[in-house]
């Protein structure tokens, strides 16, 4: 919100409603503090993964953390919506944000117990992560309600929220309390989520909330880089662990530099290549595609530095995994960012380009080489060097080229 929106002070507001076309609206102070939880989360999700999949327990770690990431995301995307809609910085509005800021760090303490969970097998005690995901529910819940009985217009959307919100906490809550075995718990969870995930699609058919095409875009475009922190955290992990080991730098820790860095460069460079704000103005009946499959894309961020923390488990010569496999715990995350990425852009814009095949076909090659390379015995260092250049194949083929197939894809006019 910005000054002149208000005389400076924080009294209540009335959720209205904020203006769709606002210019210059941008994210607020409280909402960066508010993603600031999330870096302890991902982090912590991103950390245990790291740890099970250099100890060989592969499917403990990708259960845990696809919980984790499912949680979390969801949890913030739709706060973020609703703000994106609603906020009136008010007094009421920054302690419900504030109370979800503590839901989030609930979930992250909780986070090695739900690996843990994973790993041990028939019974799972999520009761941690469930109790900090429903405090953050609930605060959603509040705010939904005040929006409606402030903004009678778009209130049975809000009530649509409110319920779908609530029938699934209420689900969350009796399956951590009986810790029932996985067997039944997956399937029973997997419909909670789900219930959440079509609560907005129908929402917003009913009576669509006023969110800001271009605010949205930034939101999730900061979220992105947050989780690109975890990219860096790995690589500095990475290096310590060569330069310990080595007593000092050598051309393997500078390799690793390069590629960590450049790996994570590339990364955001891709996303922001498509001016997504500009997009969603032109189609905001497709923006509950654009915004979950943006899951995929914050999973998979998260789990390349994860990955980047198995390579430096690896140089200390404590993981389980031969060089190959570590490989693969980069490539593969790699692989999928990229995937989603242009099939979300392929999705959204509805458009079938051949030029994108074929560098999502040279991407492929150069992962591959990359799981050669460390079958045929070429340390870690090099093959991250290699894996470094996936990203870098789109860069260079929007810049040469794709450039121009963007521009005439947003000059045409909308149906």
């Amino acid at each position: 919100m910005t000054e002149a929106d208000h005389d400076g002070d924080h009294r209540r507001r009335r959720l209205t409603g904020r203006d769709p076309n606002q210019k210059h609206r941008t994210a607020t102070p409280l909402e960066l503090l508010y993603d600031l939880t999330f870096v302890v989360a991902f982090g912590a999700a991103a950390d245990e993964l790291a740890h099970y999949l250099a100890e060989g327990h592969t499917g403990a770690g990708i259960g845990g953390f696809c919980f984790a990431i499912l949680a979390v995301a969801w949890a913030w995307m739709s706060y973020s919506w609703f703000a994106s809609a609603y906020d009136t910085d008010d007094w009421v509005f920054r302690i419900a944000t504030m109370v979800q800021m503590v839901g989030v760090i609930v979930i992250a303490l909780g986070v090695e117990g739900m690996f843990r969970a994973f790993d041990h097998g028939s019974s799972l005690d999520f009761r941690v992560p469930t109790f900090g995901y429903v405090v953050m529910r609930v605060s959603m819940v509040f705010l939904w309600s005040m929006a409606a009985r402030h903004d009678p217009g778009r209130a049975p959307a809000a009530r649509k929220h409110i319920w779908t919100i609530g029938v699934a906490q209420a689900g969350w809550v009796t399956l951590a309390l009986l810790g029932l075995p996985m067997s039944i718990y997956l399937p029973a969870s997997t419909a909670f989520f789900l219930l959440e995930l079509f609560g907005p699609v129908l929402a917003q058919r009913l009576s669509p909330t006023p969110w800001h095409a271009r605010h949205i875009a930034e939101r999730f475009g900061l979220l992105v880089i947050i989780t690109l922190g975890e990219g860096v955290i790995g690589t500095v992990a990475a290096l310590k662990a060569l330069v310990d080991t080595e007593h000092g730098w050598t051309g393997d820790a500078a390799l690793l530099a390069v590629a960590g860095v450049g790996l994570t460069f590339g990364t955001w460079w891709i996303y922001f290549i498509v001016p997504w704000g500009e997009v969603l103005e032109r189609h905001r009946e497709r923006a509950n595609l654009w915004s979950v499959g943006h899951i995929l894309l914050f999973g998979s961020i998260a789990a390349t530095g994860a990955g980047l923390h198995v390579a430096a488990y690896f140089l200390q010569g404590v993981a389980a995994l031969d060089t190959t496999v570590t490989v693969l715990t980069v490539v593969t995350p790699v692989a999928i960012f990229i995937l989603a990425l242009y099939g979300i852009g392929s999705i959204f814009l509805r458009q079938r380009d051949s030029f994108h095949l074929l560098l999502v076909a040279i991407t492929a090659g150069v992962l591959a080489l990359a799981v050669i390379c460390a079958q045929q015995g070429v340390n870690v260092a090099w093959c991250l060097v290699v894996v470094m250049a996936a990203p870098a194949v789109t860069v260079i083929g929007y810049e040469t080229v794709g450039h121009r197939h963007l521009a005439r894809s947003l000059a045409e006019p909308v149906a």
